[in-house]
């Protein structure tokens, strides 16, 4: 049986604002935790005004508040950006507030430009060994073994469901020397989706969190009534990464009708890139989808992310994708 979960990235639509934003995330995994939804990440971005999840951390405990039963976590905590100690005791006040229930994803991207990860953290790693060193750091403040000589507070004793997240065969290496569950990036990044899953299952150990891979991949899902009306919806974030991988990031933009027609070759061709392992339109589109990615991945899990300028047309694209997975359950 493959779980559905939910990326957010708490998007900031133009004419709108942080605040909003956020109410708007809080509501979204109400909806998503009604749907039957496995668990809702966030992502650490830095310097986007088009993303409101820059403090992740203090955006997680305000949607595990708002929720109930839903896991909540980070997807992810972009670990070069901070000295292991404090996420321990940032993810371990998670944890002592909403026990069961919270997740860790640790990437090794910045998440930001230079500029930006140089203010949050001073000083650039080169080594290709820190972030390993890392994260065995943060489960050494978890497992409080003593191997640091320091005592996380809170955070010792913690257990955050911790994951290696990846957009190439390192995270995968990783995931699978740790014996972590793996989040692959195939939302924007689809290039080793295939390889990065072969080598994390070929070469997983068992670990005290994990007996057997488990393995997640992203997917993007712009649902509607009709074809040509999920493709209006999705034309927003079409915008938003045509803006970013031409570096001129915005706030999330309104639909335009005939945005993919109007666009040059160097859009098209971004756009036919990084969304490659996405589903655009109706119901029955959303699950011929849905069910090819699985059928290609095999993931255990896949998590479902689009960004959409009307909050409610957002809401109703994962209720058509929650259906479709639960169609495709009924189906095995």
């Amino acid at each position: 049986m493959t779980h559905y979960s939910l990326l957010d990235l708490v998007p900031v639509v133009e004419g709108g604002s942080v605040r909003e934003a956020l109410t708007n995330a809080a509501d979204l995994a109400r909806h998503a935790e009604h749907l039957g939804f496995n668990r809702y990440w966030c992502a650490e971005h830095h310097g986007m005004t088009g993303i409101a999840s820059a403090a992740t951390a203090v955006v997680l405990g305000h949607i595990a508040a708002a929720t109930r039963h839903i896991r909540v976590g980070a997807g992810g905590i972009m670990l070069p950006n901070h000295a292991p100690i404090t996420i321990a005791e940032q993810f371990g006040t998670l944890d002592a507030l909403f026990p069961g229930r919270i997740d860790l994803g640790l990437g090794r991207a910045p998440g930001s430009d230079q500029r930006v990860a140089r203010a949050m953290r001073r000083t650039l790693e080169t080594d290709a060994n820190a972030f390993p060193r890392d994260v065995l750091e943060l489960q050494s403040y978890f497992a409080d073994d003593g191997q640091t000589g320091i005592t996380a507070t809170p955070g010792a004793g913690a257990k955050p469901e911790m994951w290696i997240l990846g957009s190439s065969t390192f995270g995968a290496q990783l995931a699978a020397m740790l014996g972590l569950p793996y989040a692959f990036a195939s939302h924007f990044a689809p290039d080793s989706l295939d390889q990065a899953l072969a080598i994390y299952r070929r070469e997983f150990k068992p670990s005290a969190q994990l007996a057997r891979p488990y393995a997640m991949a992203g997917f993007n899902v712009f649902a509607a009534d009709t074809d040509a009306e999920a493709q209006l919806l999705a034309s927003s974030q079409q915008q938003a990464f045509v803006a970013l991988r031409t570096g001129n990031p915005r706030q999330l933009p309104p639909p335009v009708a005939g945005y993919r027609e109007s666009l040059g070759a160097q859009g098209s061709a971004i756009l036919d890139h990084v969304l490659q392992c996405s589903a655009v339109g109706s119901p029955a589109t959303i699950e011929r989808g849905l069910a090819a990615f699985v059928a290609r991945t095999g993931a255990d899990e896949v998590m479902l992310t689009s960004a959409i300028y009307d909050h409610d047309a957002r809401k109703k694209s994962l209720t058509i994708a929650a259906n479709a997975m639960q169609e495709m359950r009924v189906a095995a």
